[in-house]
């Protein structure tokens, strides 16, 4: 079997983490199976990044940097001397190296008092520009020979569209000729996240995009199975944060497990389907720390068990955008006016609702760009092209999931009647095409207990056959 395995950040957070994803590799190298690895950085380092990477322009100093520095360096020195003691030297050389580079483009930033796109793609790559060499250290260490990849060595091309670039269909090629070439001989590590243009700038795919990435690179080798590997069993009916017995589903189908990434559930990233549904490659979302488990299986069509509903999510920390008038009804060009208005200033439209009576647009977008979204769409106000555009930002989406939903009669009925019974306020509604998907938006402070109420109404706890 070829397969693709991605180690999240919680994977490799420390020396004895990367001893059980080593344990692992290792177990299915002896079963004769090839193997390719991406890799995240190590839990909390991409933030770090982000976070002095955004103060250093309007810094009073530079003093943040040297502390960033030694702390990384003291982290990921001692991984290292945890994890593959006979390669300190060799590795610990690299990771200097990477640590004054990363030094330099930082004092960059804070003397020109600018954070240019490119510089901060460049800048949080870094986290895996140092854990990638200490896993491909630790392989070798058991007598595997490993070789490390960044994004752009392995092969992936992407759009020049910083902080949240698309790979490219020529990366297959490229892929293949330089990644799945040495799987007979060797492990390649490739740092996940990142990619690069045709003319070799560096390029990001966007927070989670280590799934992405292992999205690409398993698609560009053939894999047989991609395996998503992290701190949790599989992906499960809700947040057990949220929901106390929330259970692991045996199999869920990619359109099932693209509405859930979009809609906040963290185990893959929304865009890392696509690949695996052009090439119809089987997925496996399992837990490092129980890999004995046999997580949850992702395929092309799901399987419609009795309850129709497979699983609930919801995200926070979003805003609601009202656009009025009755001005707007008949009047074609609206939609595209707001739209337009919308994208030229990189606002993202998460949800849509519109009234038959063509008066109202209603809108879900991320809460951080709420003030962004509302100055963008002032000028249709101006232009008499609508009367009002209202908001708030106390309010949340919680998204039904299900292949199952398609065509089952009564499934809104018992949605909405369930949540009025536990005098939970829907503000807004909206379904796709597909059927798969019933989202809604109530307040804030209604949002667990939204999620909780259908939890029990389509008895997701209980085990069946999924």
């Amino acid at each position: 079997m070829r397969y693709l395995m991605k180690f999240g950040g919680t994977s490799v957070a420390d020396a004895k983490c990367i001893g059980r994803v080593v344990d692992i590799l290792e177990h299915h190298r002896k079963a004769g199976d090839e193997l390719a690895v991406v890799v995240s950085a190590q839990r909390g380092v991409t933030d770090q990044l982000i976070e002095i990477a955004g103060a250093l322009p309007t810094a009073k100093d530079s003093s943040a940097i040297a502390p960033l520095i030694q702390a990384l360096k003291k982290r990921h020195i001692t991984t290292l001397e945890g994890a593959a003691p006979a390669h300190v030297a060799e590795v610990g050389a690299v990771i200097e190296e990477r640590l004054v580079n990363l030094q330099n483009i930082l004092f960059a930033v804070y003397n020109l008092r600018e954070l240019t796109p490119r510089s901060k793609d460049y800048i949080i790559s870094f986290g895996e520009r140092l854990l990638a060499p200490i896993l491909a250290a630790a392989i070798r260490e058991r007598e595997i020979p490993s070789t490390v990849f960044d994004g752009c060595e392995a092969g992936i091309l992407t759009t020049s569209t910083h902080g949240e670039s698309t790979a490219l269909p020529e990366s297959d090629e490229r892929i293949q000729a330089r990644v799945g070439s040495r799987l007979k001989k060797e492990i390649p590590v490739i740092m996940g996240f990142m990619g690069c243009t045709k003319e070799g700038i560096v390029t990001t795919l966007g927070r989670s995009g280590s799934d992405y990435s292992a999205s690409i690179i398993g698609a560009g080798i053939d894999a047989d199975e991609i395996w998503i590997w992290t701190d949790v069993d599989g992906i499960m009916t809700s947040d057990p944060r949220v929901i106390n017995d929330a259970r692991v589903l045996k199999n869920v189908s990619f359109i099932e497990v693209m509405e859930l990434s979009y809609f906040g559930a963290k185990v893959m990233h929304p865009r890392s389907i696509d690949p695996e549904m052009r090439k119809n490659i089987l997925v496996r979302v399992k837990n490092t720390f129980n890999p004995i488990h046999s997580g949850t299986m992702i395929v092309k069509d799901g399987h419609r068990d009795r309850r129709v509903v497979k699983a609930l999510t919801y995200i926070e920390k979003v805003g609601a955008i009202n656009i009025n008038g009755a001005q707007m009804i008949g009047r074609p060009g609206v939609a595209k006016a707001i739209f337009s208005a919308l994208a030229d200033n990189a606002v993202n439209v998460m949800m849509i609702s519109q009234g038959s009576s063509e008066a109202n647009i209603s809108l879900i977008i991320d809460e951080s760009h709420l003030s962004t979204a509302v100055n963008a769409l002032a000028f249709l106000v101006e232009q008499g092209i609508v009367r009002e555009v209202t908001h708030t930002h106390d309010v949340c989406a919680v998204a039904v999931v299900g292949d199952g939903m398609a065509g089952a009669a009564g499934t809104g009925g018992r949605i909405f009647t369930a949540l009025g019974r536990e005098g939970v306020n829907v503000m807004m509604i909206s379904q796709g095409s597909s059927e798969a998907n019933i989202s809604f938006v109530v307040r804030q402070e209604d949002g667990q207990r939204a999620v909780r109420v259908l939890h029990d109404e389509f008895r997701l706890s209980e085990e069946c056959d999924d």
